[in-house]
This record gives C-alpha cells, structure tokens and sequence, in this order.
C-alpha cells in the first residue's frame, strides 16, 4: 500500500480505488443519505442496491470486463447509481456532453467504439443524427433503466472490485488543438481527485455540498467521492439557476457551494436579497475567480473563496489555495509538485510566466494518456512529468497563479473550446470561404468566442443566418457569441490565418446575446 502525507493533511492511502469505500459504508451505514436530488433522499443502500441490479444486468447483455458504454444523460438519482454499475462491472465510462451534437459528436461516438450507449430518450435523435457509425452499437433509453432500478428485489453482487489502476473512464477534453482528445481515468485518479476535493473545500462532518455541474463534467464526477472518505451529504439541483440559487442553498442547509466558469459574477450580478447573508453557506469552492470580485463576493454573500487549479488528466486538482491569498490558485497538492518552464525548458524566475509543468510522488496519480492518440500522449508526457500547455506564475511565497492557455483554444462557461472545433463545423456552410476563431473577455465568466468569417465570392450570408445554422451543429457554448464579417485574411507564408491581426479590423461586429 502506498501512503503518502503533505503538511498538516491526514494519510491517504488510494490502493482501493473508491469502489470498496462503498460497500465499506453500506456496511456501517446504510441508511446514511448519500444524495439529495430534487426533494428525493437516496441512501447509500439505494446506490449499492441500484448499482447491483444495474451491473447484472450489463453482464447479462454481454458486456466484459473493459468494454466502453458512453452516458448522454442528465443529472439524476439513476445517473449516480450508473457510475457505481459501470464501476463493479469493471467497464470504462465515455461521459458524453448532453449539449453535444453532430459531427463533434460523431467523433466521440466512433473514436471511443463504445459497445453500449446509454442515453435520455430526448438525445437518441440528436445520436443518430450525429453521423457516428451505430451498427452493432446497443443504444438504450435511460427510461429503460430506471424500470430496472425500480424492480423490487436484491441482485447479489460477488465480482471482485477493479484494481486502483485499472481505467475507470475516458473523458474527452478538447485540450488545445484538434479533435477531443479522450483523457484516460483510472479508479485512483477519481479518488484522488475526491480527496483533493476534500482538501480545497475544508469539508467537515456533517457538510452539506450542493451541486449544480454536471455528472459528466470532471467537476461533477469527482464528487461522487466525497461522501465516501468524509461524512458529507451531496445536494444536487436539475441546473444552475441564479435567481433561485440562494434559496437553494439554504432550504437543503448546504455548506458549500461550487463555482466554475462565470456562476460567481452571475451572482453578483443579482439584485440584493436578504438571502444574501442568510443562505447558511460558509465556502465557496472551485477554478476561475477573477481577482477583482473575490473581496466583493465575500464580502456580500459572507463566504469564504477557495480556488484551485487543475485538469482531468492529473486527477482533476492540482494546486489549491487554503492560505486566502487573493488571486492565486495555491500550492500543489500533497501527490503532486509543479514547476514553470520556459519555451527553452529552463526554469522561470519568481513572478515571471512558464509553462505548468506537473510531477507526481504517487504513480499513478496522472493519466497514462489519450485513448488511440499517441501523437498527443507524447507531447502532454515526457520524462515523467505532465506538460499542461498551461501560463502560471509563482509569487515569493510560492503561491501559483494561473494566467491562461498557451495555444488555441478557449475556455467558456467552464468548458475547454478548441478553434479548430468551431472553425471546422463553420467552414462547412456553402456560403463561407474562410474562418477563424479567437476567444475575448466575457463580461460573465471566462472568455467568448468571436468567429471570424470570409464569404465565399457573390455570397449574401449575414451573420444571423451563420448564427442559427451553427446552432443545429455546435453546442451552445460552443456557438460564437459574436461574428465578423471581414473581406480578406491576412496570412503567413504558410498560409495561415495571422490572428493576431484580427482585432485590428475595423469592422461591424454583430452579438448574438444582443439579439436575444
């Protein structure tokens, strides 16, 4: 068993995956709540119970060992129980984003070769229309399931739990450049990223952590964690929603909140409310908090703002910020050391930006790569040590500060956005010649993408109709917000689109959330 310590954090020892920590609790508590959802109480009985069932019955529909199923589904009691089925059947998990849609989509589906899709009966159109390659693969409704989950009875469950390495999941990240690149996810990195949870948010017994994001987001998954290694109860909403957020909070008495992407200026943006100071939440936990709203944030809402920063492939959280220090997203943690390179490779000096670069004195801890994607396990791995592609900076007291990513890509709503995702739908439409993306301040959030756009010659699109024709092909976080009609490019002798030489056209910009 390996064990490791850092600082004042107890011993954490991730031998055991997260799998037995279940039964271990149904075991001694079995009508502990794991998960609130909606006004429905579900136990750590009902998960293991549901959970069983719903592993025999993949067995019985041949599923081995290693196979793949993607879940396009939303948040729901039976999305909790399926991520605990796919775990004892020892089969790997392909979240799919439920915003997903044609060809971005397609890819997914064909790249990871799933031999089982299961999704909401609402998404089986928007999956055949997505041009994947279906045949042979088993589609079936969530509504299927769910009168599995409901059968009366007990499936007894005897096959041995996955070992701690063994991957658990394939979560498509967009990275930088390319395609998606599926991110492999071991049973000891979802722990870990679980127990990282546990040390950003402070937990203490008896917390209440309520949840908005997304099971199929790394932000959600990890989550399922929690309750195992510390006595806390889950409180998840359908969605995100800012004017009901705060009574939320206080009618399931939850402690922390999470944050990502803009749901803190969101919140602020709201109108005063007395709920403001008598929400009964005391953490705000999470990535992206603008520096100029953390004091403003606290000092409104009375909570306090605890950032990190991370990524799915080194096990979700990197470095966390536990010392307060305005701006900055904190010291590794304990499994992990980081060090900012420059483009030469040599070591910046404090204060100056490099290149994040993460080690681990767990192995284990970080991905072994990209699924079928050798080119991109390279690049990202190299003499032991993951290249992030990522801008920090590291203050006197080494403390890290995030400062963006290096290459071409853009986050939005807390959600990784590739030029050439955008760049190769939209160049598809009759009427373009030519495009490029970038991304631009938000005033909610991240960044925005700004789609720049080249007509093909005697064409009339305007960028109303470009607008609602990327809207059936790309998720909604993916669809630019603003569009530019512009006569010519300038390029490199490659050939290239010089974007940096974007912003200097003097053109109409037309705002998709003007129109609304």
């Amino acid at each position: 068993m390996r064990r490791i310590r850092g600082g004042k954090t107890r011993m954490i020892a991730t031998d055991d995956g997260f799998l037995p920590l279940l039964a271990r609790e149904v075991r001694a508590h079995p009508e502990r709540v794991f998960v609130r959802y909606e006004g429905t109480a579900v136990t750590f009985a009902d998960i293991d119970c549901i959970s069983s069932a719903l592993a025999a019955w993949m067995r019985q529909r041949g599923l081995a060992p290693g196979d793949r199923v993607a879940l396009m589904m939303r948040n729901s009691p039976l999305a909790f129980a399926l991520l605990f089925a796919l775990a004892k059947a020892r089969a790997v998990w392909v979240p799919i984003n439920v915003q997903s849609r044609g060809e971005n989509l397609g890819y997914i589906f064909d790249h990871s070769a799933p031999r089982l899709i299961i999704a909401d009966a609402s998404l089986v159109a928007t999956i055949e229309t997505s041009g994947a390659k279906l045949d042979g693969i088993q589609v079936v409704t969530t509504d299927a399931l769910q009168a599995i989950a409901d059968a009366p009875g007990q499936t007894q469950w005897n096959e041995a739990a996955p070992a701690a390495d063994e991957t658990y999941a394939v979560m498509y990240t967009s990275g930088t450049t390319g395609r998606p690149k599926g991110v492999l996810v071991s049973h000891r990195m979802l722990r870990l990223s679980g127990e990282a949870v546990a040390l950003v948010s402070a937990v203490k017994s008896g917390d209440v952590m309520i949840m908005w994001e997304p099971l199929y987001h790394i932000g959600g998954a990890q989550m399922i964690v929690l309750p195992l290694i510390r006595d806390v109860t889950l409180a998840m909403v359908e969605q995100f929603s800012a004017s009901r957020f705060w009574q939320q909070v206080k009618h399931y008495g939850a402690s922390h909140i999470h944050f990502l992407g803009g749901i803190l200026q969101i919140l602020l943006k709201q109108p005063p409310s007395a709920l403001d100071r008598q929400h009964g939440a005391r953490i705000a936990w999470g990535g992206g908090c603008p520096r100029e709203i953390w004091r403003p944030f606290e000092e409104r809402f009375g909570v306090q703002i605890r950032e990190c920063y991370g990524m799915t492939e080194c096990s979700s959280i990197t470095t966390l910020n536990d010392n307060g220090t305005l701006g900055a997203v904190g010291k590794p943690a304990p499994w992990f050391s980081v060090t900012l390179i420059d483009t030469a490779g040599r070591p910046v000096a404090t204060g100056e930006r490099g290149e994040i670069i993460v080690r681990t004195t767990l192995p284990g801890a970080m991905t072994r790569g990209y699924l079928q994607n050798p080119e991109a396990t390279s690049r990202a791995l190299r003499d032991g040590a993951f290249h992030t592609g990522d801008l920090g900076s590291f203050d006197a007291d080494g403390n890290m500060y995030f400062h963006g990513r290096m290459t071409d890509s853009v986050r939005v709503r807390g959600e990784n956005v590739t030029a050439m995702e955008v760049e190769q739908i939209a160049a598809k439409h009759p009427a373009v010649e030519d495009c490029a993306m970038v991304g631009v301040a938000s005033d909610i959030g991240e960044q925005d993408i700004k789609l720049f756009v080249k007509r093909r010659a005697g064409a009339a699109l305007e960028a109303p109709e470009l607008s609602a024709w990327l809207a059936t092909r790309l998720a909604p976080y993916q669809n630019p917000r603003y569009i530019v009609m512009v006569d010519e490019f300038e390029r490199t002798a490659s050939q290239r689109i010089m974007k940096h030489k974007l912003a200097e056209q003097a053109v109409p910009v037309w705002d998709r959330a003007a129109r609304r």
